[in-house]
């Protein structure tokens, strides 16, 4: 087990997931906090870095692209203080950073996750039922419609219909965009049917925020939306291909003919990970890693 706490939150590593647990200091951002503790299936992640600064260092996870809902709704949006895959780092416990980050790193070689594209999503996305209030709206959603409801800083013109139900079952799309500079942002639905031309203020499918502190929390609505749409990178028409299986935990001790199996296994990618370095894809020390972890299963 690899493990970091920090004020900023607790990353812990036990070779098959990521736990990440937000902290409780002042500086980290309601989407963070309302989104609670992740776990992260080692087969959803393409890699982690370190970044070392003078007083204070930075953990980054990076996710295959397609496997988690909120990135795919954020679309690279989210500031460091909302998003939920960085890690501030004290100083002091910078060797304690780069020795997860190296466990993280010879896990994803030694099970030889691919850094690729996936096309289905490998972390749920944040839990239904969820509400959230910001800009001239309120969006909730219970996992089968969304409900937004107008508060006094809406539009007439989009106050005066009501509130507004939309089935999952006719919605095609959905955006989070923040609020930059003078350029408001929004919550926005792609409804079946409905041709977009309005602006967000004057929408019915769509939420205006104006960059307050609670904007972020929109953001979990059209991830947990997101979550429940046909992924974005999934083949027309479906397919007989059986999907990626991420496993969440290490398998039992094997005995007898299969344990041989195993420990056959495990030499044999001691051999692959030799060819690797002296084909140059892999450094020395990429090589002892892996080297490390296959010899602690043998």
């Amino acid at each position: 087990m690899a493990e970091i706490i920090q004020k900023d939150g607790t990353w812990a590593f036990d070779g098959d997931a990521l736990r990440l647990t937000p902290g409780r200091d002042r500086n980290t951002g309601p989407l963070r906090a309302e989104l609670g503790e992740l776990v992260v299936p080692l087969g959803a992640l393409a890699g982690v870095s370190f970044e070392q600064g003078r007083r204070a260092g930075r953990l980054r996870l990076r996710l295959r692209a397609g496997a988690d809902p909120l990135l795919q709704a954020t679309a690279g949006r989210l500031t460091d203080s909302q998003d939920p895959y960085q890690l501030a780092v004290e100083s002091d416990r910078y060797g304690v950073a780069e020795y997860l980050a190296e466990e993280v790193r010879a896990a994803l070689l030694l099970d030889s996750v691919s850094p690729a594209p996936v096309t289905e999503y490998l972390l749920p996305g944040p839990p239904v039922p969820l509400s959230a209030s910001a800009g001239d709206g309120t969006a909730s959603f219970d996992g089968e419609r969304v409900l937004l409801e107008w508060n006094w800083k809406t539009e007439d013109a989009k106050a005066a219909a009501g509130p507004r139900t939309v089935p999952l079952t006719e919605i095609t799309g959905v955006q989070w965009q923040p609020a930059v500079g003078l350029e408001n942002g929004h919550l926005r639905f792609t409804v079946r049917g409905a041709t977009v031309t309005a602006p967000p203020k004057f929408d019915p499918h769509a939420v205006e925020l104006w960059g307050f502190k609670k904007d972020p929390l929109m953001a979990l609505v059209a991830a947990a939306v997101q979550a429940r749409l046909p992924h974005p990178s999934a083949p027309a028409g479906g397919t007989d291909l059986e999907p990626e299986r991420v496993p969440l935990a290490k398998a039992a001790p094997v005995e007898g003919p299969a344990a041989e199996d195993t420990h056959d296994a495990l030499l044999r990618r001691l051999r692959e990970l030799g060819e690797l370095r002296r084909d140059g894809v892999l450094t020395e020390d990429e090589f002892a890693m892996a080297k490390q972890a296959v010899l602690k299963r043998m």
